[in-house]
């Protein structure tokens, strides 16, 4: 996997810095309590969304199970309808075929869809060493790319940023991308959206190719799915000639039976509206209706490997609704650009070190960037139990082990700096498998309770240093079960 931002620190460094910045703080609060609150007032109109949730949880799982399967049969469905399906087995295959896809029309410009997969790969950077000029046209997605600037939301690329700011935005670097933002823009979201629709319209015009992604992939038919809020997808969508698509496996779903489980909780969780305001699907090609040519590039990038992982793989249930950054309180605090991808939040703390692998600094410290406290596991539409996938990575981290790389099973070096660490869980280890050493120790820590330390030495002080150590207590709880005989007898 190709996406992470160059240069940019581990997790603990890079958060540091977000969390003293008020603007951006001030920002993530007011959008992502808004939308939470949104989507908890939609999902409780839903009396079934429970046995919605299971069930999304088991198409997911199964189409996993059988994903072979089930892309050949993609595969089968697309060349049928008149498309082209290509294989990538990475981010440089991924961008290689599109570029060449593009090269092949004679054209220098493409107008992009939102999607993550090519945000993954780097397909704009890609494009552009070719000669060849990507336009987002999600609003934005388009205020990141105006901006130079990085997404950090899954949902809302530019959520970092206030209106005042898209407004200087918009005014300087518009006229460098196209048509250029009226005189006297204001910050009103009615002028800037008027703004952003006619920059657009002139590139969707003149645009012979389209670029995508999907939310869904619909096996038995070939049929691709987006949903949107805006409109501009379904343009890029239906004027270019030529639209190419970039997928990522695991967006596959059997049939269209499936699809319709995830059509109601998509929305509710994402936007928090009952269905999405704009759901297209496209089958291959139609003489005289939309492109002219249609290709499907199907992109592993990493996927395979995190498939082979039986606790990891949950991750790969995802349907990008963006619903665990929204309650998670690291990434309220700390912002979607601290952790290094295009896939920020619980979600990114667990997918990214599984597509890149835990080897860079940046991905070795995503499975720390939790509290455990398992919100994101509560408002998961899939059911992805993101707690017991960081504490998986963190002992893949701490300890190393097995794991599969490349489609090769190979055993993993423990990460640099993590030497207490796995010396004290050796040493926990030691004790709890030892019942007299375990309660020699309470005993110990129990009568030299007084002499306790308010903060403990050496690596132990990131811990200590916001939080009070607690007191042991004056008698260790088996001597106190066995004095009173768990409560029913003596005088404890």
């Amino acid at each position: 996997m190709s996406g992470t931002f160059l240069g940019m620190p581990a997790f603990p460094e890079a958060a540091r810095a977000a969390v003293r910045d008020r603007t951006l703080r001030g920002n993530l609060r007011h959008a992502t309590h808004t939308i939470r609150a949104k989507r908890a007032k939609a999902v409780a109109e839903v009396s079934d969304w429970a046995e919605l949730r299971e069930a999304g949880r088991r198409i997911k799982d199964h189409t996993l199970r059988h994903l072979d399967r089930y892309l050949l049969q993609v595969e089968e469905s697309v060349t049928a309808a008149g498309g082209t399906v290509h294989w990538a087995a990475d981010a440089d295959e991924a961008c290689a075929i599109v570029t060449r896809l593009v090269r092949d029309t004679g054209e220098s410009e493409v107008v992009k869809v939102k999607s993550m997969a090519t945000q993954e790969i780097g397909l704009n950077e890609a494009l552009e060493a070719a000669g060849i000029r990507a336009y987002e046209t999600d609003l934005a997605e388009l205020i990141v790319q105006l901006g130079r600037d990085r997404p950090s939301h899954i949902l809302v690329p530019a959520i970092h940023r206030n209106r005042g700011e898209i407004r200087d935005v918009f005014r300087t670097e518009m006229g460098a991308w196209g048509r250029p933002a009226p005189e006297g823009l204001s910050d009103t979201p009615a002028e800037l959206a008027e703004a952003a629709r006619r920059h657009l319209r002139e590139k969707f015009l003149r645009a012979k190719v389209g670029v995508s992604g999907a939310n869904f992939v619909v096996a038995e038919t070939g049929t691709l799915v987006v949903v949107e809020s805006e409109g501009n997808g379904r343009m890029c969508l239906t004027l270019p000639e030529t639209l190419i698509s970039v997928v990522g496996i695991e967006k596959t779903v059997p049939t269209w039976r499936d699809l319709e489980v995830f059509l109601q909780t998509l929305p509710r969780s994402s936007t928090a509206e009952r269905m999405n305001p704009y759901t297209s699907t496209w089958t291959g090609t139609t003489d005289g209706d939309g492109p002219r040519a249609f290709h499907l590039v199907l992109l592993d990038n990493g996927r395979t490997d995190t498939l082979a992982d039986e606790v990891g793989r949950q991750a790969l249930r995802c349907i990008r609704c963006s619903a665990c950054l929204n309650v998670c309180p690291v990434y309220e605090r700390a912002g979607g650009h601290a952790y290094g991808s295009v896939y920020p939040g619980p979600i990114g703390a667990i997918l990214s070190p599984q597509l890149r692998g835990t080897g860079s600094e940046i991905d070795a410290s995503l499975p720390y960037a939790s509290s455990l406290c398992g919100a994101c596991y509560e408002v998961c539409p899939v059911a992805i139990d993101i707690p017991e996938v960081l504490v998986h990575l963190r002992e893949r981290v701490v300890q190393g082990g097995p794991a599969t790389r490349s489609g090769n099973r190979v055993v993993l070096r423990p990460a640099r700096g993590h030497a207490a660490e796995r010396a004290a869980m050796r040493a926990a280890q030691w004790a709890l498998s030892r019942p007299r050493a375990l309660r020699a120790g309470q005993r110990l820590a129990s009568r030299t309770r007084r002499f306790r330390p308010r903060t403990l030495p050496g690596p132990g002080r990131a811990w200590t240093g916001s939080r009070e150590l607690p007191e042991p207590p004056a008698e260790p709880f088996r001597d106190w079960w066995q004095r009173t005989r768990g409560g029913k007898g003596g005088h404890g």
